[in-house]
This record gives C-alpha cells, sequence and structure tokens, in this order.
C-alpha cells in the first residue's frame, strides 16, 4: 500500500493572485483543502518538502495528512499546478477524505514475467496503451502499483483489465468495458518478413 505523508502547513489569509505571488516569495505554495461537505481551506506549504514529496513518483495516489492550525487532516491530492518556464509548482489541490469513503486514484501499472513471455522471447515490443488505471478503493487500501503479468503472451495478444488481478477492495473504475491495458506486437523485422513472404504467395 501507499505510504502516508505528512506535510506541514499554514493557513492562508488572503486570496488572489497578489497574496499568492506574495507567499511564493517567501518558498511557499499555495494550496487548498476541499471536501467532504466542508468549507475550502485555503493554506500554503513548504516548497522545498513538497517538491521532495513529488519526487517520490507516487504523490498523487498517497494519503497526504496535512498538519495545520492545530488539527490534523487527511487528504488526497487532486491536482499540482507548475509554473510553465521554471516547472516549479504553484499551487496544489487536496481532496478532503471523510472516513473509509470509496475514492477513485489513478495507480500506475508494472508490467512482471517479462522473460515468461514467448512473444517477447521473440522479440516483440510490448505497445502499453495505459500506464495508468483508475481505481476505486478505500484510502488505507491505495496499492504503490499494479502488476500486470506477461506470462504465457505472445506477438499478437493483447491484455485486458480483466486478466489482471487487483489487490482486495480495489476495483477498476470503469465498469462497463474490457478495456486494453497493453499489446504484444511484432518486431519490424518480423513484420517485413510476413509481408514479404505473403507477397511471394
Amino acid at each position: 500500500m501507499s505510504e502516508t505523508l505528512k506535510l506541514a502547513a499554514e493557513l492562508r489569509e488572503k486570496a488572489g493572485k497578489g497574496a499568492s505571488r506574495a507567499v511564493r516569495r517567501t518558498g511557499r505554495v499555495p494550496a487548498v483543502i476541499y471536501g467532504a461537505g466542508q468549507t475550502a481551506t485555503p493554506i500554503h506549504v513548504e516548497e522545498k518538502i513538497l517538491v521532495r514529496q513529488l519526487s517520490t513518483g507516487h504523490f498523487m495516489n498517497s494519503v497526504v495528512e496535512i498538519e495545520v492550525d492545530g488539527q490534523t487532516i487527511r487528504t488526497l491530492p487532486r491536482d499540482v499546478q507548475f509554473h510553465v518556464v521554471t516547472d516549479r509548482p504553484i499551487h496544489v489541490d487536496f481532496l478532503r477524505l471523510a472516513g473509509n469513503a470509496v475514492i477513485t486514484v489513478a495507480v500506475p501499472v508494472h508490467f512482471i514475467d517479462e522473460d515468461k513471455s514467448p512473444g517477447m522471447k521473440r522479440g516483440g515490443t510490448l505497445n502499453v496503451v495505459r500506464h495508468e488505471i483508475q481505481v476505486d478503493c478505500r484510502p488505507d487500501a491505495i496499492p504503490d502499483q499494479i502488476d500486470v503479468s506477461l506470462a504465457g503472451r505472445d506477438i499478437g495478444d493483447s491484455i485486458h483489465i480483466s486478466a489482471v488481478t487487483l489487490p482486495d477492495g480495489v476495483e477498476p473504475h470503469i465498469h462497463d468495458r474490457d478495456f486494453t491495458i497493453a499489446t504484444v506486437v511484432a518486431p519490424s523485422a518480423l513484420k517485413s518478413e510476413t509481408g514479404e513472404a505473403a507477397a511471394e504467395a
């Protein structure tokens, strides 16, 4: 399961672009906590700590406990805006979590058992259709990644969500179709040989 991150914050007294710029000049990043039927809470957090958490690679699917004004608020990051030139974070949206309510989160896909795939052994290439899968689960059940096995997969095979074993308590957000996650495609050399053979025939 994804680890719980902790982030200290301070309340933001003023809103607006001017106030946000002033906050950023002090090395802080404006943010807001919303949801769970409560009034939005404007805050700001230390940029260095935020950047460190962003660099973990799983910030967006981790529960973040924000300590502000003497209380701890459990949240899930929903959006991070970056400066178009410097790529520094300039604003963060956090969704307030209520109890163990089911949430939707995007979890990265990790492919395993490549050595057990006949198609990959023959030089096939993995064409990844979805690098992340949206799933529904409780905040305490968010997986770090979803393992997708390539065992037995040959050239031309497609891997659908129905073939993936998800952790307990985790369901795909899309229920109405058996969507494709990846396909094993032929290498260009093999395609050329197949094409030439068909032409000769």
